[in-house]
């Protein structure tokens, strides 16, 4: 038996993002929409048991409802019975779950938060991640019906780690306790309050720890992207110092894309590489806050020692061009 599972998050492309640049906005229903085409797809493709995250707008009933009735509807679906209590912890429960219950895929719908929420409980089963959040740079801009026929082929597979990529990660440690994970990148900034979470003010910025790079996203990785691209491929990452609006100390000035619509101008005072394996420390001069992928979730305190960690640790990625490219190879389309 054939099984995925499907993380659709409602709260993602909702952040105060929305109201600082013109970012896109992808709603409830048109989430639904997209739940709808992955379902169908994956069914195409052999998949006999779909299982849905239980949220707040209800997704998996709204499209198991909907499909029932227009008679679409082969696989078997089901909505789990676990606690929900509309946060991120949502999606770390399930997708640990998903990964207990060892099932072939799970597709996240969201922005890089909530990829991120989901690697933390997936190692071995592998991730579709389609966009539908802010700024997103892990997930793919992908339709439904592709994102859905990947995850069926993948979870099909007797071996899928041919159509997926181990991502890399950053292992945030304070005081040499371990933290927390980014999956894309990691900003220290002198805020001290966790607030909206969504983080854009780039004046506040002191570093910029990057695992992906490319000025053709959106996100202060975009700042990293603009000095030196770095692909999710590549065994390393980058870390910039910032030092505000002091140019006297910049040894680069750049501006970069940090929100949609909106191109900052940042003074860098240092660039360092960092290598699979090689950790960056620094020792916080003040409270601020540390947010991953985009999002305040660690507040730190003045002459605490904060580590960052480039691992190869992330969830097992699915790149859905090349899994359909191998599945023409293997006839997997073919009805002779």
């Amino acid at each position: 038996m054939s099984s995925i599972g499907i993380i659709a998050n409602p709260a993602s492309g909702k952040d105060i993002r929305r109201l600082v640049s013109y970012a896109t906005t992808i709603d409830n229903q048109e989430k639904v929409n997209i739940v709808k085409r992955i379902v169908l797809a994956a069914q195409s493709v052999g998949v006999d048991k779909i299982y849905f995250m239980p949220d707040s707008f209800q997704f998996g009933w709204v499209v198991i409802d909907d499909l029932e009735i227009d008679g679409n509807l082969t696989a078997s679906c089901e909505v789990l019975q676990i606690p929900y209590m509309a946060c991120a912890e949502d999606t770390v429960r399930t997708a640990a779950w998903m990964e207990g219950h060892k099932l072939g895929c799970v597709v996240v719908l969201g922005g890089d938060g909530t990829s991120r929420a989901a690697a933390k409980s997936l190692k071995n089963v592998p991730l579709v991640a389609v966009s539908t959040g802010t700024n997103n740079v892990y997930p793919d801009y992908t339709e439904g019906t592709v994102a859905g026929m990947a995850a069926g082929i993948t979870a099909g597979a007797d071996d899928p780690e041919p159509f997926c990529l181990r991502d890399k990660r950053i292992e945030v440690s304070v005081d040499g306790e371990f933290q927390d994970i980014a999956l894309v990148d990691a900003v220290v900034s002198d805020d001290l309050w966790v607030g909206s979470r969504a983080i854009w003010d780039a004046d506040k910025i002191e570093y910029i720890v990057a695992a992906r790079a490319h000025p053709a996203s959106i996100g202060f990785s975009a700042a990293a992207g603009c000095l030196n691209v770095i692909r999710p491929e590549d065994d390393r990452a980058v870390v910039l110092q910032l030092c505000g609006d002091d140019e006297e100390k910049a040894v680069k000035k750049i501006k970069a894309p940090v929100a949609a619509g909106i191109l900052s101008p940042l003074n860098i005072q240092k660039v360092q590489g960092l290598s699979v394996g090689e950790e960056y420390f620094f020792t916080a001069s003040h409270h601020g806050m540390i947010a991953l992928d985009g999002e305040r979730e660690l507040r730190i305190r003045k002459g605490q020692t904060v580590s960052f960690k480039l691992t190869r640790n992330g969830p097992l990625h699915v790149d859905i061009e090349k899994t359909l490219e191998k599945a023409v190879q293997y006839g997997l389309f073919s009805r002779d």
